[in-house]
């Protein structure tokens, strides 16, 4: 079985969105434009009300996936087809935008931690006019194995240690599996072979891959392989591990309008102005 080795290093870059949310933009930036079929990935963190205070106020989305993770905080999402849902610690929303939706996330909270992930998904051509839809995953909906000794995981989409992810029905076959390890454990995931992949830590000094140390908030670019061998080294590490089936197909972006041609961006203008979402 060939294990796969980090093939590039990216660190993220601060900046913010929505209503002044503070962030940092992992893929979506110079550094790491996309990762077919991600198109973006953002890291929130902060325990100071006045960086995510302001959320996300109605904004359109078309032709791709949204995915939000939340490790802590309380995000209250709502569209303009009258859906509601609260997103607590633990939760995940997989929002497949489709033909085109409206929607919000604000904060339910004033202080305090507000901790997670968004990453951005692509739709492949056939599916970027679809019917917009959505999972909204409760915490305890997400199966915990531990797949090794020291190792325990959260497996929101794909399968590890006989665990199927809650996510299902997703065209690019996604793996998101957010994995905890003790100092020094070790463990070995197995990854679709046709799949690109990336690994990002977020708590503790760093996992090795490949022999290689990823460092805290450092992204790693996953070369090709069947699976992938992780360590923790003196200190306890968590990341997530994420894997997709690439698209090959033409990208054209604007905000937040995802197609393949810049004609279908200026439709999806028009259609959003025209109040066809």
């Amino acid at each position: 079985m060939t294990i796969r080795t980090i093939v590039r290093r990216v660190r993220g870059m601060p900046t913010s969105d929505g209503a002044g949310v503070k962030m940092t933009r992992v893929i979506g930036q110079p550094a790491l434009e996309m990762l077919d079929p991600f198109l973006m990935l953002d890291a929130f963190g902060s325990n100071k009300g006045a960086d995510y205070i302001g959320g996300f106020p109605d904004h359109p989305h078309r032709g791709f996936e949204t995915v939000t993770y939340m490790l802590a905080g309380r995000m209250r999402h709502g569209d303009n087809q009258g859906n509601t849902g609260l997103l607590g610690p633990g939760s995940v929303q997989w929002m497949t935008a489709g033909r085109g939706i409206v929607h919000s996330e604000m904060p339910e909270q004033e202080d305090g931690e507000m901790r997670g992930f968004q990453l951005w998904v692509n739709l492949p051509a056939r599916d970027k006019m679809t019917a917009p839809r959505y999972q909204d995953i409760a915490p305890e909906r997400i199966p915990e194995v531990d797949p090794a000794p020291g190792v325990h995981a959260r497996v929101i989409a794909g399968e590890l240690a006989g665990a199927r992810g809650p996510v299902g029905g997703v065209a690019t076959e996604p793996v998101f599996l957010d994995l905890a390890l003790q100092p020094h454990a070790r463990v070995e995931v197995p990854l679709p072979a046709a799949h690109n992949a990336f690994a990002f830590v977020f708590e503790g000094a760093g996992v090795t891959i490949g022999g290689e140390t990823l460092a805290h908030y450092e992204l790693g670019v996953l070369g090709p392989g069947e699976s992938v061998a992780l360590q923790a080294g003196d200190e306890a590490a968590r990341l997530i591990l994420v894997a997709g089936r690439p698209l090959n197909e033409p990208v054209a972006k604007y905000g937040p309008f995802v197609m393949n041609t810049p004609q279908q961006i200026m439709q999806a203008i028009e259609d959003y102005r025209a109040g066809r979402f």
